[in-house]
């Protein structure tokens, strides 16, 4: 039974507490269940909106290991590697590129919103555009049946899915279509409540020292129709209120919400503890990760461990491709 899993992210930083409940902590859980586990620092997906400043790309690309290690992905037992060391990418999102037709890309959601969220970047470039045909060959590279993801990547994972299908009809079965694992993951805002993104410089890092995240978590955003201390507070629409059940046990939310509700705990008082709760939280990651960063060279063993390890399946997957479209010529 084919239990392959790819997903990847890419190394424009380090790792924020969005990450960590959005992927990671599921990735772990397929890894313990006995998944075949890929996962993937997409590095040539980081130049398709950031090719002009790709000058830390090396320390992304270690900030994002340490992250996905310390945050509990074990490399003995899931595959954790550099895309761009496998080259068999590049050639299957060659070939790939030859049979998708311009209007699957130019019609993609994803697509038309990150072009309305990214107008200060020039990205009317082909790589932008095709980002999602990379994308496929990712994952069928690996013939990954099944790619954790949540709804709203639902568009990129059916553009695969018929790219897997287009090439099957032409040159006979090849590719798994693949399934999606639909992760419930909670909507993390930033400190600010917007979005969480390393552009809004609103994260909290998994790196992030305690005296920190301190900081930051005091000068969060908090319920905004609480006026005054003794004003009773509305937890369900407090930005703070969301980290609390992420950060905090079940019973001492509970003692939360009642002591908001009832203005017997303000607003400081609430960040001072959501901010120690939060340390505690990621002190076993933030030792973990301080490990990996006293030695690259057993880092980068690591990775080009797991990196061997998938290029071995990517070179059988494109000989079979190119026995398959004649381009197989010895």
């Amino acid at each position: 039974m084919n239990k392959n899993i790819l997903s990847g992210m890419r190394p424009t930083g380090p790792l924020h507490i969005g990450h960590l409940f959005g992927a990671l902590k599921n990735w772990k859980t397929l890894q313990d269940k006995g998944y075949n586990c890929l996962y993937m620092i997409a590095d040539y997906h980081a130049l398709s909106t950031e090719y002009a400043s790709m000058g830390k790309v090396k320390e992304y690309v270690e900030e994002v290991a340490m992250d996905f290690i310390a945050g509990g992905l074990d490399p003995h037992k899931s595959t954790i590697f550099v895309q761009s060391m496998i080259p068999e990418h590049t050639e299957l999102h060659l070939i790939f590129s030859m049979i998708v037709p311009t209007p699957w890309l130019e019609r993609n959601p994803v697509y038309k919103e990150q072009k309305k969220q990214l107008q200060a970047k020039d990205i009317n470039t082909y790589g932008f555009l095709g980002y999602p045909v990379l994308q496929a060959a990712d994952i069928l590279i690996y013939k990954a049946k099944y790619v954790p993801i949540g709804i709203d990547q639902m568009p990129h994972l059916e553009l695969t899915r018929e790219i897997a299908k287009r090439f099957n009809y032409f040159y006979g079965e090849t590719f798994p279509i693949p399934e999606a694992l639909l992760t419930e993951t909670p909507k993390i805002p930033g400190t600010d409540n917007r979005k969480m993104s390393k552009s809004y410089n609103n994260c909290i890092y998994l790196k992030d020292s305690p005296e920190v995240i301190k900081e930051k978590t005091s000068k969060m955003f908090t319920d905004p129709k609480r006026l005054y201390r003794k004003d009773p507070g509305h937890p369900k629409t407090c930005p703070a209120f969301i980290y609390h059940k992420l950060f905090n046990s079940k019973d001492r939310v509970g003692e939360i919400e009642k002591e908001c509700k009832g203005a017997i705990i303000g607003c400081t008082d609430c960040k001072k503890e959501l901010g120690t709760a939060i340390v505690s939280y990621l002190e076993d990651i933030q030792r973990k990760r301080k490990e990996l960063e006293k030695n690259r060279e057993e880092l980068w063993s690591l990775l080009k461990n797991g990196t061997k390890k998938a290029k071995k399946i990517a070179e059988e997957t494109i000989t079979e491709v190119k026995i398959k479209t004649g381009l197989k010529y010895v």
